[in-house]
């Protein structure tokens, strides 16, 4: 077999390597990625216990990059401390060992069973989690067959004058070793492929044994870098570069003990196991009580940037999220929460402009609308390029109420701005203010607003039905309070025959576009109400009862 076509065959079952890797992490985030991320999230105040929560999830998703991701999100986010998501990054390594272990034992009469069950799984029936359970058993397979290659392909290649003289380069120059191992993670994004391939060529016989510790030194190392420099903040970096810090200070304690290690009584490719796993247990081990002043550290280091941006920039919708489903629809969702508090800044200063007639409330509203239609179109943006791979049903449903959110608000504030907004600037270029009765109008469906907008972002954060029907229901009551204002109104026309026609209309429009904003906060419940298969006839007329817009 010629030389090229060793390369191609070596290339070949690496990339097939990481294929399945990448299949076994994608699929079960995918499926299981919400439920594991509430749990992450509710459950690692305790450092003991984010320590085997990072063992136990890189177990499942043989992944401590993917690991890694969530929780660098979470800390980024401020919903996960840094002390515990480094004992979560300590747990995940030793996690990645497991997984190591596990694959480095000569199972290959497993690999067409594994492959036969995952493909008969994903068929069995139309189930997002059976068609994830199904992939990543795939995904396991695959990773068999691909190791099955690799050693085939590495049983030909040793015997090659180049590969021999390349193994001879490396070895007695343990700082060039380990800055190969360190690339080649880096290039890879996957420290357990490298330490699999450095256990196939250990088995050759061709590494000596401090070659072999400087290799796994590097592939730790190297194991850590992508996700530093794919984090897009100061925030986000610093878990990553915490992660990386203690791997490069371990590997700097034990690549001078590299000689003494070298006469460990055991198999070349055992020893690149048995290395791989107690590097990683004894940094667990010596960092669990130092996550603290660590994070302290990482925090000075790393400060957070003092913003004066536009508030419509995003600040939550980073890049890790395009890749794991349920991150990404936490950060949007977030960012929908700051649409919340804009819009709730918009009602505050339409009320002062009915109450003080000021035209630098008219320029805030407009601003703050600017700003909403800015963050409103990121988020849309950004949901749409979620999980281009697929997602689960209930995270395709968790998107649609996110993008259902942000519409109907992005819609409430348009008619604040280009409506009430413009309304009360023709009372102001007409030296007019809103007289007493109208403001005492005004106020209840104002206080009413405010709380459908509570109740709204209730629904949307807990999937509360209850609050979703009686969001709904609100609907009528401020029907009344419209219909009563109204009725007031006239009645009052009907006595003071000296009240102008057009301020009589201002006052009925604002009355009606504060209904028009209820209807697309109260719209908020529908999507929740038909995903529990309760959707009401109510949810039918939300069109049917928006009064035509404004000439």
């Amino acid at each position: 077999m010629s030389g090229t076509t060793l390369l191609i065959n070596l290339a070949g079952a690496i990339a097939l390597l990481l294929w399945g890797t990448h299949m076994i992490s994608s699929a079960l985030l995918r499926g299981f990625g919400t439920p594991l991320r509430q749990w992450l999230g509710h459950n690692l105040n305790n450092r003991w216990l984010a320590l085997l929560s990072g063992i136990g999830i890189t177990g499942i998703l043989q992944s401590s990059t993917a690991v890694s991701m969530m929780a660098t999100s979470f800390t980024a986010a401020g919903t996960l401390g840094l002390a515990p998501a480094l004992a979560v990054m300590l747990g995940a390594n030793i996690g990645s060992t497991l997984v190591v272990q596990l694959l480095s034992i000569d199972v290959s009469i497993l690999t067409p069973i594994v492959l036969l069950t995952g493909v008969i799984i994903f068929r069995l029936r139309d189930d997002s989690r059976f068609e994830s359970i199904g992939c990543a058993l795939i995904g396991l397979g695959l990773m068999l067959l691909a190791l099955h290659m690799l050693g085939a392909t590495l049983s030909n290649v040793e015997s090659t004058p180049v590969f021999r003289l390349i193994m001879q380069s490396l070895d007695g120059d343990l700082l060039i070793a380990l800055l190969v191992a360190l690339i080649l993670t880096w290039l890879c994004h996957s420290s357990v492929a490298v330490v699999l391939l450095i256990v196939s060529l250990a088995a050759t016989g061709l590494l000596s044994s401090t070659t072999i510790v400087a290799l796994v030194l590097g592939a730790n190392i190297g194991g850590a870098l992508p996700s530093v420099l794919n984090a897009g903040s100061s925030v986000g970096r610093r878990l990553p570069l915490g992660n990386l810090l203690i791997r490069a200070f371990g590997s700097a304690l034990v690549l001078p003990c590299a000689g003494w290690l070298a006469h460990v009584a055991v198999a070349p490719a055992a020893l690149v196991v048995y290395l791989h796993t107690g590097f990683n247990l004894l940094l667990a081990l010596a960092f669990i009580g130092l996550t603290e002043p660590m994070a302290q550290l990482l925090t000075r280091w790393l400060p957070a940037p003092v913003r004066d941006v536009d508030p419509g920039m995003p600040q939550y919708l980073d890049e890790a999220g395009l890749e794991v489903a349920n991150i990404g629809l936490s950060n949007a969702a977030r960012e929908a929460l700051r649409m919340a508090d804009m819009f709730s800044a918009m009602l505050e200063r339409m009320l002062q402009l009915f109450d003080t007639s000021l035209p630098r409330h008219v320029d805030e509203v407009r601003s703050i609308d600017q700003s909403l239609d800015l963050l409103s179109a990121a988020i849309r943006a950004y949901l749409a390029d979620i999980g281009q791979e697929g997602i689960s049903d209930s995270d395709a449903d968790r998107s649609q109420e996110i993008l259902a959110f942000v519409i109907n608000l992005e819609h409430a504030a348009d008619i604040l701005s280009s409506s009430l907004a413009q309304l009360a600037m023709r009372r102001l270029r007409r030296g007019e203010h809103f007289s007493t009765f109208e403001l005492r109008n005004i106020a209840p469906l104002h206080e009413a607003l405010l709380e459908s907008l509570s109740l709204a972002i209730t629904v949307f954060l807990r999937e509360d039905i209850g609050t979703a029907h009686h969001l709904v229901h609100r609907k009528e009551f401020v029907r009344r309070l419209e219909a009563t204002a109204s009725r007031e109104h006239f009645r009052k026309l009907q006595e003071d025959k000296n009240t102008w026609a057009e301020s009589g209309d201002i006052f009925q429009r604002v009355l009606r576009d504060y209904r028009r904003v209820h209807h697309h906060i109260a719209a908020l419940a529908y999507p929740l109400l038909e995903r529990a298969g309760e959707r009401t006839l109510e949810s039918n007329e939300l069109i049917r009862d928006v009064p035509p817009c404004a000439s």
